[in-house]
């Protein structure tokens, strides 16, 4: 039977029609090592995309469960010798789920209220208002006493079992099975990790902002422009200061327009196409007016999806070539840094050992995993090291460890146990929502590990001071 592609927002039959089914996505796939489940594992999913497409299955609970259990972190592209894009497909069939599925009541109130309230920055200030007045009070409602080490079969999640915990890595818990809840239990799982992964609050990140242009120190080199984000923006401030501060001394001139907004990858990777285009082309429109060399990202999933935007903006006449443009502007903040060759600003030297963890999203969604390294090791003193398995996502991606909090739960568990083997001083990675999640899981075995973006550990070299005392 033919495939018919009915719209640009269903998966794609010529990206389908790429997968060979040869399994080498196998071991990568994080559901797929935690289940061993075929229909959780990339190729079972493409397979139930193409029947789908077909007629042979709907697009029923069963079959939205496997789209809901992915966790997008794409690195299966890394491993596909046939070079399947399965982040578009990925995305495409969930906003297919959004379009065509009626979701049950507690699942759709939750997701809707997520996607309506992160990705606009004022209403983030006041959905965490709460936590920066009441930061002592809500924290322990999560169930984590502060600085309590949660036993082994604990740390896996709400609503498991000492049965369902999260496997070593021998192999896949092929007799496990996989979880599942009621609905009003899985809604309550997930109102505890929100609050376990709320983001850190301070006075100064509530009401500070990053100023609209700083000039470059010395010859100016190049012209960008940041984005500050909407999470970033709020609870991690200190890494857009310190991505100004580097880029500054590099010499660049840094441009931070104010009426940016959300990137709207929160939004894409939920199923939520509509609402991430329309946010693509506010900062389209925006970033445009300024009129700079780069637009210089310092999140990985924010980066991964603004250099897909002339892709997710193919469709549109008026947007199309505009995106385009945009999305070859966009680069990694370690991408720039490396651009811009021979070092100004010397580094001096940090004493530490230092894990650094590849985020998905850039790793696998941008193929950036020489510059951050090589940036890092360029300070003397550090000694960088890398945990087994770093394919393996920390289980963050994006929204979905508030929405599978417990597969994501397990997959922390396991990130955490090989840091935490490795001994490190600090932990380094790019991105905000690996930086909540890492620090959660090293929590419930006890750690309290200092976690910076690899940009803040640079700064901290270039200034003189020790990242974990400034």
């Amino acid at each position: 039977m033919s495939l018919v592609h009915l719209s640009t927002d269903s998966p794609d039959p010529a990206l389908i029609n790429q997968c060979v089914h040869c399994g080498f996505c196998l071991p990568t796939c994080p559901t797929y090592v935690l289940w061993g489940e075929e229909m959780d594992s990339p190729r079972g999913r493409v397979y139930l995309m193409k029947a789908s497409l077909e007629g042979r299955t709907t697009i029923d609970a069963n079959y939205v469960r496997h789209f809901d259990a992915c966790l997008g972190c794409v690195s299966c592209v890394t491993a596909c010798p046939s070079g399947v894009q399965y982040g578009p497909l990925i995305e495409q069939t969930r906003a297919q789920i959004e379009n065509e599925y009626e979701r049950p009541a507690l699942d759709r109130l939750f997701r809707r209220g997520l996607l309506s309230v992160v990705p606009y920055p004022m209403r983030m200030r006041l959905a965490l208002l709460p936590m920066l007045l009441f930061r002592w009070l809500i924290r322990p409602l999560a169930g984590r006493s502060k600085g309590r080490p949660l036993r082994r079969e604990e740390a896996v999640g709400p609503g498991f079992s000492r049965a369902e915990k999260a496997p070593d890595h021998e192999g896949p818990a092929r007799n496990a099975g996989r979880p599942t809840m009621s609905a009003g239990r899985a809604f309550v799982a997930r109102l505890f990790a929100a609050l376990e992964l709320a983001p850190p609050v301070t006075w100064r990140g509530f009401f500070g902002s990053t100023r609209e242009r700083t000039p470059a120190q010395g010859d100016e080199r190049m012209t960008v422009a940041v984005l500050t984000g909407c999470v970033q923006r709020i609870s991690f401030a200190e890494v857009n200061a310190a991505t100004v501060r580097v880029l500054s001394a590099e010499g660049c001139a840094v441009m931070a327009p104010k009426r940016q907004g959300c990137c709207g990858a929160l939004a894409l990777h939920a199923g939520y196409i509509d609402q991430a285009r329309q946010l693509a082309r506010h900062n389209i429109e925006v970033f445009e007016a300024v009129g700079v060399d780069r637009i210089v990202v310092n999140a990985a999933g924010c980066g991964s999806a603004m250099k897909e935007y002339g892709q997710l903006l193919a469709g549109d006449p008026l947007w199309a070539e505009r995106a385009q443009a945009f999305s070859a502007k966009v680069r990694d903040v370690s991408e720039v840094l490396t651009e811009l060759g021979d070092t100004r600003a010397p580094r001096r030297p940090i004493t530490a050992r230092v894990v650094y963890h590849d985020a998905c999203h850039l790793a696998h969604g941008q193929g950036i995993r020489v510059q951050p390294r090589a940036l890092l090791q360029a300070i003397p003193g550090i000694e960088l090291l890398t945990p087994v398995d770093p394919e393996i996502c920390c289980g963050s991606a994006g929204i979905y460890n508030l929405v599978q909090p417990t597969p994501a739960a397990q997959l922390g568990a396991r990130k955490a146990r090989d840091i935490a083997a490795l001994n490190p001083d600090l932990i380094a990675t790019a991105n905000p929502g690996c930086m909540l999640q890492i620090a959660a899981a090293g929590r419930n075995f006890g750690y309290n590990w200092p976690i910076f973006h690899p940009i803040q550990v640079i700064d901290a070299s270039i200034r003189g001071v020790d990242p974990r005392e400034s």
